[in-house]
């Protein structure tokens, strides 16, 4: 059921009323919990637990698609920036391809990376589906508080990236980009409520700041923090931690990218902590720190996401120079995060405002190296055209003679004069005559 024109179709809900209807007790999806021939309700002897398998599940998926949509969204960008040209030219030879100019490629260079970066922490996260699954059919359910804050997290974060990232390469893409058949406008327009459905993304967000809280709260009774919270069991390290960069290049070190994130958000965690201690009512505090503790889950999920690239760059990976490519593309999405949040890592006292510029000196070295493959790079997302939907993301470049046939296909083109002129302005037109004659 459609509320309206303008509304996003995935948000469009319908509406049933019922009106003294009888449920049949055998027909009443009593599976975890029942109610019985008197009408008593009663929970199932089923541990509450198991019911968050599905919700894992459904929000590892999201992350998957997120890499999806943000994929497809960069192929269209990066191939049209490649075909269009514009300006540049002082002695009569072509214009310069859009993706050569250092504005473009930084805008657009980190949203390939996320692509990569995402679809790699969602290969991840169908593991640590897996695994979970396995531990809650053996009644484990140690991991679980984990796991939900990783898939609360990880939806939050990807699915915000992303549809920023599809609104991005609509602008990338120039006035063209606003059109439907580039295909940016539809994607952005069916994704964008992945921003609220399964869980809006500030109040998942919030969830995981809880479950950070509650780590650190834990640290000085001797719990040793494993997983995704390992890095919190040497907090005290990592507040006195300083990056030992001293050029441009030492920012390619992954185990120096990692110890800045895991110092970043050791210290935001910590620091939110302090600042809760010193209201009588945590719930009041948790509503006054509301903003810093959402910034502190963002952090500690930006890590994981870096962390989990690492892994990645750490396997066997197939095809000559493939790895080579993908160490850059790690580099660019760490380094491109580190440049966003530079405030944060500079206040966690880990990098100086000095190494910070040394990051951003690297990062425009990175671009040129990304830039010879970066056809190959989306390619390699194996999209065909009818898929992507889009005249400016073609395989073949044949981009304008495709944007003037879609140009002909609207209604409005079907006739050399539409016909509301007839019906509208020519009457108009004869009226002005008329009075201009008197």
């Amino acid at each position: 059921m459609k509320f309206g024109s303008g509304a996003y179709n995935s948000m469009d809900n319908g509406v049933l009323r019922f009106d003294h209807v009888r449920i049949l007790r055998d027909q009443m999806l009593m599976g975890v919990s029942q109610v019985t021939r008197e009408g008593k309700f009663m929970q199932s002897d089923v541990p509450r637990q198991l019911v968050y398998g599905t919700m894992v599940y459904v929000r590892q998926k999201i992350v998957a698609d997120a890499s999806c949509a943000l994929s497809r969204a960069v192929c269209i960008a990066t191939r049209y920036s490649v075909v269009r040209r514009q300006f540049g030219s002082h002695n009569g030879g072509p214009e310069t391809q859009v993706i050569d100019y250092k504005t473009q490629q930084s805008r657009l260079f980190p949203l390939l990376a996320s692509a990569y970066a995402f679809r790699f922490v969602g290969e991840w996260l169908k593991w640590l589906y897996t695994d979970v699954t396995q531990r809650l059919q053996a009644s484990d359910f140690s991991t679980l508080p984990e796991v939900h804050a990783c898939t609360a997290g990880l939806k939050s974060v990807t699915t915000s990236a992303t549809a920023d990232a599809i609104e991005e390469c609509r602008k990338l893409c120039g006035g063209h980009g606003y059109l439907s058949s580039s295909g940016l406008p539809e994607l952005f327009a069916v994704y964008v409520p992945a921003c609220t459905y399964e869980g809006d993304n500030v109040v998942l967000l919030l969830q995981v700041a809880r479950f950070l809280m509650k780590t650190v709260s834990q640290l000085g009774s001797g719990k040793k923090p494993v997983g995704t919270i390992a890095y919190m069991g040497r907090s005290e390290h990592l507040l006195q931690c300083r990056c030992e960069v001293e050029r441009a290049e030492d920012w390619l070190k992954p185990n120096v990218i990692l110890e800045a994130f895991e110092a970043r958000a050791a210290r935001m965690s910590v620091t939110c902590a302090k600042n809760l201690n010193n209201f009588a009512n945590q719930e009041e505090g948790f509503a006054q720190l509301a903003t810093d503790l959402a910034e502190a889950a963002v952090a500690h999920v930006q890590l994981i996401i870096v962390s989990k690239f690492i892994e990645k760059l750490q396997q066997d990976i197939p095809g000559k120079g493939v790895k080579r490519q993908l160490e850059i593309l790690f580099n660019v999405y760490a380094l491109s995060l580190l440049h966003k949040h530079l405030g944060d890592f500079v206040a966690s006292g880990c990098i100086t405002p000095k190494q910070g510029a040394l990051a951003n000196e690297q990062l425009r070295l990175l671009y040129s190296q990304v830039r010879p493959n970066a056809i190959a790079l989306v390619d390699a997302f194996n999209y065909t055209d009818h898929f992507l939907g889009s005249v400016l993301g073609r395989y073949d470049g044949n981009v304008y003679p495709k944007l003037y046939e879609e140009a002909w296909k609207d209604p409005l083109n079907e006739t050399v004069v539409p016909d509301g002129y007839h019906e509208y302005i020519r009457p108009i037109l004869k009226q002005h005559i008329r009075v201009a004659r008197l």
